[in-house]
């Protein structure tokens, strides 16, 4: 790609973005469902002005990763281990009904072959932890209780997502499943969630110390940027998803995140996480919206072959399947129906993660061309419904 096709695409995804962004808000609907259309838009699924590459999911994942440290920046860590019982409830039975039903469907319904529905269940599984909390930070409902509970249940669902993904591969090419080494991984992952942000916050004085003696501008942001790709560089390196490297950062540099080593370091948080949030406000909101308009862009819905009754048939149980499955998960929280509804259905859409169990099964040989589609249109269809029926039934949530 040229550089200045480069920027005539980039330049598309920024005004796409903005444009059904302030276009949804009108509405007053979520805007993150607006950034996604504007990505189907401009995207293979219609006018094929992006057909995302390398470097646009680069780009992306810039973009999820700020995102992820902006919520974990303003996260009460208090209260998520509060509800973190809950959360680790909600997060069990969102893996294990979709991954059942996925599993059902696909071999006792259709009887696909069984690596095939394995696969299908796997892809159920995951929450777009990206979607979500977009959603509710759209929706204003990010510091309700529900969305502490959607918010512990989304990261374990990512983490066990990741590992379903590797363990069914491994089991699809070399017939047989480590678990050793997927036990390993779970371990390093439990263990890099507990100490990064507590080794960062350790660190808070001297980020503190060299912002603050800065002769040059922009310190805090190279700072924390520095910050972001590091720990998500570690967290690949132990086999969890990058987003956790950013989350655990943000955590670390909140306000609300204390440890027994006195007034010093909580003085300096509060200072910091202040000139943070201003100095890195800006950057979040230009990268942030390039990833849910890629997610858009890579969902192309020319892949499907709208005419098959087998594309319908198979669709229609699996989207239902999808749907209901993850919204039992909210029968464990507390509250009325309003309350379980709400977080059963944040925890509905599968946004960028669906489509990487689609591509990795796609490229396996183990999906076809119509499991592909299908998978494609499940994606879609979750991902644009829980931002619609969340901004009815929240309303008023406290």
């Amino acid at each position: 790609m040229e550089v200045s096709e480069f920027f005539l695409k980039l330049l598309a995804i920024l005004l796409s973005a903005k444009l059904f962004a302030e276009v949804f808000a009108f509405l007053r609907l979520p805007s993150v469902l607006g950034e996604v259309i504007a990505g189907i838009i401009i995207g293979p699924s219609l006018l094929g002005i992006i057909v995302p590459d390398a470097t646009f999911y680069l780009l992306a994942e810039i973009g999820i990763l700020l995102l992820l440290f902006e919520v974990g920046l303003e996260t009460d860590v208090g209260q998520l281990v509060k509800v973190g019982i809950q959360s680790s409830l909600v997060a069990a039975t969102g893996v294990m009904l979709p991954a059942f039903a996925g599993f059902w469907i696909s071999s006792y319904v259709f009887n696909l072959p069984f690596v095939t529905s394995l696969f299908i269940g796997g892809t159920l599984v995951a929450t777009s932890i990206g979607i979500t909390v977009r959603v509710l930070v759209d929706l204003r409902k990010h510091q309700t209780k529900t969305a502490k509970i959607v918010l512990g249940a989304a990261v374990l669902d990512d983490v066990v997502g990741v590992v379903i993904l590797a363990v069914l591969y491994d089991f699809a090419v070399k017939g047989e499943i480590n678990v050793i080494n997927t036990a390993k991984v779970l371990g390093f992952i439990t263990v890099f969630l507990l100490i990064a942000p507590v080794i960062i916050k350790l660190f808070v004085p001297l980020i503190s110390k060299l912002s603050s003696g800065s002769r040059t501008k922009g310190m805090i942001p190279t700072i924390i940027v520095s910050l972001i790709l590091g720990l998500a560089v570690i967290s690949h390196g132990v086999g969890a998803p990058e987003i956790l490297g950013s989350f655990a950062a943000g955590i670390a540099l909140a306000r609300r995140f204390f440890l027994p080593l006195g007034a010093t370091i909580d003085h300096y948080s509060h200072d910091l996480a202040e000139k943070i949030e201003v100095n890195m406000k800006p950057i979040i909101d230009l990268f942030v919206p390039v990833f849910f308009v890629i997610v858009g862009a890579s969902i192309n819905l020319k892949v499907i072959d709208f005419t098959s009754v087998t594309f319908w048939q198979t669709a229609g149980f699996l989207t239902i399947g999808a749907i209901i499955a993850k919204m039992l998960s909210g029968v464990w929280v507390k509250g009325g129906l309003r309350t379980k509804l709400s977080t059963g259905i944040a925890m509905v859409p599968r946004g960028e993660v669906g489509l990487i169990f689609a591509e990795v099964g796609k490229k396996g040989g183990i999906f076809d061309d119509t499991i592909y589609a299908v998978i494609v249109f499940v994606v879609a269809l979750t991902t644009l419904f829980a931002p619609l029926l969340l901004r009815f039934v929240m309303r008023g949530e406290e």
